[in-house]
């Protein structure tokens, strides 16, 4: 089911020039209305169902209706996002809640290598030997076609 804002709820990230579903949807459907300063999905029909814009919006005015099979008959699910985790709000068609927390991030920020500790060079970027071929395979070398 695409994503839905809640109007009640949804303050147009106080009226700036750009909210943050706008920011980080990547098929760009979430729009602000400039007259009533709400957001809003303009094609729901293309909606990936991400949950980008429900993770990061600040007031929870968004969601997105899970699948019968996925969430069945009222069933509920709502992401929490804080700095560096999330926690997931499922609520059951029973009415029982249950939390799951996951951190967003498993080494501190910065701390990434982007090469992994394998060495890189530029000069063969047209090759079809992966990045960290051979070395991440553990061979002495992989023959090209």
């Amino acid at each position: 089911m695409p994503s839905f804002v809640i109007t009640e709820k949804c303050d147009g990230c106080k009226a700036q020039d750009k909210t943050a579903c706008q920011y980080i949807c990547p098929n760009d459907l979430m729009v602000l209305n400039k007259e009533t300063n709400k957001a809003y999905n303009r094609a729901p029909e293309m909606c990936w169902e991400c949950y980008n814009c429900v993770k990061i919006c600040p007031t929870q005015a968004i969601e997105i209706r899970g699948y019968a099979d996925f969430m069945p008959l009222g069933g509920y699910v709502q992401p929490l996002r804080s700095t560096d985790s999330i926690m997931w709000s499922v609520r059951f068609r029973n009415g029982k809640i249950k939390h799951f927390k996951f951190p967003t991030r498993t080494t501190p920020e910065g701390s990434a290598s982007p090469d992994a500790g394998f060495n890189t060079s530029t000069d063969d970027l047209k090759s079809p030997i992966l990045r960290t071929e051979p070395e991440s395979l553990g061979t002495k070398k992989i023959e090209q076609l």
